[in-house]
């Protein structure tokens, strides 16, 4: 029996072969909004995220820095877990796929299937991406290269078990017609059905032999259990589903989910996969799969080859946490891809965050402050503009409402500003300043500043969802109690009888020039460089750069920077200042001593105040920066 008032929500789990850029945290940040709102109205939330950890990727990273497998997820998980914690998000499990009940139930569901006749053993032969960790034919490639991702695949042939897909097809049509918002948005599904379904579903790989950084197949243990079966039933072990029956308590609770929240590139494998595998353990279906787009930076999709990654933490360290969650989730459009650079990032901020709603917030309490000693009093003395204001109010609690019940959750907050911007206008209409001049117009002032006060209310309780630090503040200086939706119902019923005496400013505006300047002196600069295109070079050209091994003799933060450091280097016949921007990734104290390999003669520039002359060089991939370093040759020799 469905029980009405749970809501079960999903994130798909982070993969775990790095650290996760911005575009990765957006899905999240959007979960969170949903599963806050739902708690808001009333529903009994469980919102589950968590970690992918197995794989060959992540054995081969792992062998790379010459730890152990469980060492380096532990790290990045931990990482992973950080990131969504400084979102302020306010999930409920973090689950990971190393968890040993979910490993447990994976080999148990891997030999169900197995006995039941729904996975085999036979031998695959094909083209495998490692990043993607999928199997492509020769003529699903794009110029020879995953259609993915645009890598290199490799021909592979290995001994599998395959999962029978092509046995469940007609069922999952069938499933998709009874039930049309299965898949959102319902591009998705007609994407699903042309290019996968009609064409013929081909069995799925279930497994590997060729790495050992997997969950092993009990019967047959030189077999690890692939992707699929591991990654994707974490929804249901997560809730302590088993394989025999003694289901947990959060399991019959929640089950199914009402909506998995992934991006629209693993689509494919939730719609076709996951539901074929709940079919086969005779599990009831998730409501609603939600292929969210991509944020993309600038024109392209956020790729380290591109050097055009950002950061959750950089934008916070910057903007803000509010801020950062406000223009994912504002920006992005329901079924097209979103875009972030830092100019637009600025602009939004000062127009929507800073203008219309911190202005609006600072004025009406400062101006409360005023004419009223910050006491807050409906008067009653109405005209009819007020009611405009007032039935905007009321309609936005319905829109949102609407606007998130079909996962438009840009358009949920676009609702909230036009009452925002409402109270603007309301206040350039009825002139608060002008009113205030005349004792005998005080009535009428007190039930104008009553409106705005009220409408602001209603703004923060509906915008608590998407950002709960400052809708907080908000109610805060109101001094109000009523946060709820249910007293939305009315306009009116703010219970405060006098605001903080000096409202704190939510939002300052930002200089872009200055701005920029700072982030362009603190972040390193931006090439992009695409894979095989890169221009060829002269031996001439290069013996124009001379890099010489140097030693560390001191090194400290800079003193206008967190993410500088400044470090004193002896290159053989002196001592050079150089100003880099790793201090994200060493501290002073681990850089003294180093050998690092330097450019000495780079031309001298100035960062955030301090001369640097010359520059270190480092690598870095999705895991990590490393200095490039030597150990054995003399300071000052000469690197060819």
């Amino acid at each position: 029996m469905e029980n009405k008032n749970t809501y079960y929500l999903t994130t798909a789990i982070a993969y775990t072969s790095g650290r996760p850029h911005i575009g990765n945290t957006y899905e999240i940040i959007l979960s969170d909004a949903m599963a806050r709102y739902k708690r808001k109205k009333g529903f009994d939330v469980f919102f589950q995220t968590g970690t992918d950890e197995h794989g060959q990727k992540i054995e081969e990273k792992a062998a790379a820095q010459n730890i152990a497998p469980q060492t380096f997820v532990d790290q990045v998980a931990g990482d992973i877990r950080s990131n969504f914690d400084l979102m302020n998000t306010s999930y409920d499990n973090f689950v990971r796929t190393t968890d040993k009940y979910h490993e447990q139930q994976v080999k148990k569901i891997f030999k169900k299937l197995f006995d039941q006749g729904d996975i085999y053993k036979g031998a695959y032969e094909g083209l495998y991406c490692t990043p993607c960790e999928s199997f492509w034919t020769e003529t699903q490639l794009v110029d020879g290269k995953c259609p993915d991702c645009g890598r290199v695949v490799t021909k592979t042939s290995e001994e599998a078990y395959f999962f029978k897909l092509s046995k469940y097809a007609d069922r999952l049509v069938k499933y998709y017609d009874e039930h049309p918002t299965f898949i959102q948005p319902e591009s998705r599904k007609n994407e699903m059905i042309n290019n996968f379904i009609k064409p013929g579903l081909q069995d799925l790989c279930v497994s590997r032999t060729s790495f050992t950084w997997g969950i092993p197949v009990d019967f047959d243990p030189k077999h690890v259990v692939y992707v699929w079966i591991d990654a994707l039933t974490n929804y249901i072990t997560g809730l302590g589903y088993d394989v025999d029956g003694n289901h947990g308590e959060n399991f019959n609770k929640y089950w199914p989910a009402d909506v998995h929240v992934i991006g629209k590139d693993i689509v494919r494998f939730h719609t076709i996969y996951w539901p074929i595998m709940l079919m086969a353990l005779e599990v009831e279906l998730p409501k609603k799969i939600f292929g969210h787009p991509w944020l993309l930076i600038g024109d392209g999709k956020m790729s380290k080859s591109k050097g055009n990654t950002l950061y959750a933490e950089e934008l916070v360290s910057y903007f803000g946490v509010d801020a950062v969650r406000y223009f994912c989730l504002h920006e992005m459009p329901f079924a097209q891809d979103g875009t972030l650079t830092w100019e637009l990032m600025i602009e939004r901020i000062n127009s929507d965050l800073a203008n219309i709603l911190g202005n609006l917030v600072n004025r009406t309490i400062s101006m409360t402050n005023k004419y009223f000693n910050g006491k807050v009093e409906n008067t009653k003395v109405n005209e009819p503009l007020d009611d405009e204001l007032i039935q905007v109010a009321l309609d936005a609690v319905r829109k949102v409402d609407e606007k998130m019940e079909v996962l438009r959750i840009g358009d949920a907050i676009g609702e909230i500003f036009t009452v925002l911007r409402r109270c603007n206008k309301y206040i350039d209409e009825t002139t608060p300043w002008v009113l205030g001049k005349e004792e005998a117009n005080h009535p009428r002032l007190a039930t104008v500043m009553y409106n705005l006060h009220e409408a602001i209310r209603f703004s923060a309780v509906l915008l608590d969802s998407f950002m709960p630090q400052t809708a907080t503040k908000i109610l805060d200086q109101l001094n109000t109690d009523n946060r709820s939706i249910e007293s939305l119902s009315s306009f009116g019923q703010l219970n405060s009888d006098k605001v903080c005496e000096k409202p704190e400013i939510l939002f300052a505006r930002i200089d872009e020039k200055e701005m920029m300047e700072k982030i362009n002196a603190e972040r390193p600069a931006v090439v992009e460089v695409k894979e095989d295109k890169v221009p060829e070079i002269t031996f001439d050209d290069f013996m124009k750069t001379q890099l010489k091994v140097g030693e560390v003799i001191s090194c400290e933060k800079h003193p206008k920077a967190d993410k500088l450091l400044v470090s004193q280097i002896n290159v053989g016949n002196e001592v050079r200042q150089i100003v880099s921007g790793i201090a994200a990734h060493y501290t002073p104290e681990q850089m003294v001593g180093r050998k690092v390999i330097v450019v000495t003669n780079l031309k001298p520039a100035k960062i955030r105040g301090v001369e640097s002359q010359g520059m270190v060089l480092a690598g870095e991939d999705d895991t990590c920066l490393e200095l490039a370093s030597v150990s054995n040759l003399k300071v000052g020799s000469i690197v060819r």
